[in-house]
Parts: structure tokens; sequence; C-alpha cells
């Protein structure tokens, strides 16, 4: 078992779900609740996190493990960029900083990346 599955499975219950609340890095900003998301594995580029009005990040971070989160009334808190593609990026509602994920037009199912918050 690779150290990413082991990580991995310390977060998630035998459901596949978030054992552990989601918090953003920066604030204390809830974004989920125990038991809202699931895991899931697929590639994705994220812009490089950064603060509403540092200005446009053209720079990317592909990254694989993410809660899938169905529906947008889920979430605690959630911040919503403008349209980009297909997609919405997602960043903390209080302190504002992302992208912490996505949220796909088409099939109305939102991603937070892992490695871009916190779990406790």
């Amino acid at each position: 078992m690779s150290a990413n599955e082991d990580s991995t499975n310390t977060k998630t219950n035998t459901d596949g779900k978030n054992k552990e609340k989601v918090f953003c890095t920066y604030c204390p900003s809830k974004m989920l609740n125990a038991g809202a998301a699931t895991f899931v594995t697929m590639e994705f580029a994220l812009p490089y996190i950064h603060h509403k009005g540092e200005g446009e990040n053209n720079q990317q971070e592909t990254i694989t493990d993410y809660w899938l989160v169905e529906d947008m009334y889920t979430f605690e808190n959630i911040g919503v960029s403008h349209t980009v593609g297909n997609v919405k990026y997602l960043a903390c509602a209080d302190c504002e900083r992302g992208p912490v994920g996505w949220h796909d037009l088409a099939t109305k199912k939102s991603y937070i990346a892992l490695s871009r918050v916190k779990h406790e």
C-alpha cells in the first residue's frame, strides 16, 4: 500500500465517505460535515491557490484525489467563481482562497481536492 493510499484510508469510512469534517486550510471555515462526500480518483488540473484579487494565476497542478459532492446544498460553506469553460472553481466562502476544487456545470457535481483542505 502506498503512503497516498494509507492517508486516504484514514480519511474515509467503510462506505468511502469522509470520516472527518472538511475545513479550509487558511481559516476556520467548515466546508463539509463528516459523511457528506465520497472519495473519488480522477485527474483534473486546478490552478494554484491564490487569494481573490491577486490576479489570475495561469499555473496549474494536476490533482487526483477528490471528495465528490453530489449536491451543492451539501456544503456548509463554499465560494463559487465565475464560469470558466464548463466549470466553476470552488473556494473558501470566508477567506476566498482557492480554488480548492471545481463544480462541473454538465453533471452538477462538485469535487474538492483532498490536498487543498484539512480534515478534523
